[in-house]
């Protein structure tokens, strides 16, 4: 019943909500009006291709959805503080997940009995179950918290907490955790706050560090969007590490970048074996594709990357043998965020104005809400390793 509300509403252009696609592009001229001046060839008029399904009046950074149509997203928390987890019910509605006690703010007293400290991303797993990645620090160039930096694994539709892992054996004083890729029996993330990669073996919780302060793990270059270059709170050029990565179809490599490329690769096989040494693995990892600022990436069941171009509000696609085209470009995607793809070959997109938040743009904070969550159509469904 949910599952067919949902895809009902969505091929009505009307979304989980009430309110119709053409109030997206009613919304778009103060979306335009507060932008300053875009990049060349940025583009000025929506793609009829994108639906708008959701809206909310905080950002959220990631969305992921169940084989039974249920659909999750996640808040970073970078505008102002409140709900990290919620599920999304028709109507834009959002009930806390598990609940509002997980949820609630965290004090200066906060202990890892708490719950949630600093969510940064979510997943349906393979084993159907959703994955809550919580980044372990309150930002980027802020200390990692005793106790913070897990990965919580929960029934969805019952709420039910299954499993958590502790990465502090695989974290630095700077850490702070990304985002998660499943691979088999090991998983991968990503650490934006200290340069490196995290191996966990799903069954044991072991964790291992990995590409320690690795260069094409690195942000070494300055990071754009919409044509300007992001600063922290103190006015500082943003630095984001380790940030995007997905697994090919076929489990064999692993793609990987800093938030502002380029995009790099190595073989699975060399981050599973622990007795890969050190050099090796630093000389597995090789520049793959030259990428500009990304807010997040995808990739489907025929090994296609799909990759947020925050500097020209676009989406491209990337086939395996690095043919690049732009899939979507549209203004209403500022700063599109860790996309999603579903069962009904459905590319997610969480459009989320992260660039206008004071820690992107240099203590001020300029968000035009509400933010909007898209979706695409796509010719192909996701990788069979990453969700059921």
């Amino acid at each position: 019943m949910y599952r067919r509300q949902i895809l009902t509403t969505v091929a009505g252009l009307a979304t989980i909500g009430t309110f119709p696609a053409r109030a997206a592009t009613r919304a778009l001229p103060l979306n335009i009006e507060a932008a300053r001046p875009l990049p060349p060839g940025s583009p000025d008029v929506p793609d009829p291709k994108l639906v708008p399904v959701a809206q909310a009046d905080r950002i959220w950074n990631g969305v992921t959805t169940t084989s039974d149509g249920q659909v999750f997203v996640c808040f970073p928390s970078c505008d102002r503080p409140g709900i990290q987890v919620a599920r999304l019910l028709p109507g834009s509605v959002l009930r806390p997940f598990p609940d509002a006690q997980w949820n609630a703010l965290h004090s200066p007293s906060w202990t890892p009995a708490d719950g949630f400290f600093q969510v940064n991303a979510i997943r349906i797993g393979p084993d159907g179950n959703l994955w809550v990645i919580d980044a372990g620090a309150p930002g980027i160039d802020r200390p990692v918290v005793a106790g913070a930096a897990r990965l919580f694994v929960f029934d969805p539709a019952k709420g039910t907490l299954l499993r958590t892992y502790d990465l502090a054996g695989g974290l630095r004083a700077d850490s702070y955790i990304d985002d998660i890729r499943f691979n088999g029996p090991n998983l991968y993330a990503t650490d934006a706050g200290a340069a490196g990669l995290l191996v966990v073996n799903i069954a044991t919780g072991r964790v291992r560090r990995v590409l320690d302060r690795h260069p094409l793990l690195t942000d070494r270059k300055p990071m754009r969007a919409d044509g300007r270059l992001l600063r922290n709170d103190a006015g500082k050029l943003l630095r984001v590490q380790a940030d995007q990565l997905e697994v090919t179809p076929d489990g064999r490599y692993l793609y990987v970048q800093s938030c502002a490329g380029p995009l790099a690769r190595i073989e699975t096989a060399l981050l599973d074996h622990e007795s890969v040494g050190s050099a090796a693995l630093a000389t597995g990892l090789v520049p793959w594709l030259e990428t500009g600022t990304t807010g997040g990436t995808a990739i489907d069941a025929n090994g296609v990357l799909y990759l947020s171009d925050v500097n020209h509000r676009r989406i491209l696609r990337i086939t395996p043998d690095r043919h690049v085209s732009v899939f979507v470009a549209d203004p209403r995607l500022i700063w599109s965020d860790a996309m999603w793809i579903d069962h009904d070959h459905r590319l997610w997109i969480p459009a989320t104005q992260q660039n206008r938040t004071h820690g992107f743009q240099g203590g001020t904070q300029s968000v035009i809400y509400p933010v909007w969550l898209f979706v695409a159509k796509i010719d192909a469904g996701p990788s069979p390793l990453d969700h059921a």
